[in-house]
C-alpha cells in the first residue's frame, strides 16, 4: 500500500509542479513528462529509505 501511495503522492507533486513551471515559463504543457519523472523520483524514494539504517541511535552517557 505504501508503494502505491507514495506514487499517487509523487504523481501528484511533480504533475503540479511540472504544470506550474511550464506556465511561468510559456511552454506546453507535458503530461507523459511529469508522469516519467514521478516514476523515477518514487523509485529513488524506495532506494533511499533502504538504503537510510531503521536503527535506533544510541548515545553513550559520560
Amino acid at each position: 500500500m505504501k508503494f502505491v501511495f507514495t506514487f499517487i503522492w509523487s504523481f501528484f507533486l511533480i504533475s503540479m509542479l511540472n504544470y506550474v513551471v511550464s506556465s511561468i515559463n510559456a511552454v506546453p504543457f507535458n503530461f507523459l513528462l511529469g508522469a516519467i519523472i514521478s516514476v523515477v523520483v518514487t523509485i529513488l524514494v524506495f532506494v533511499i529509505s533502504a538504503i537510510i539504517p531503521n536503527d535506533p541511535v544510541v548515545h553513550e552517557s559520560h
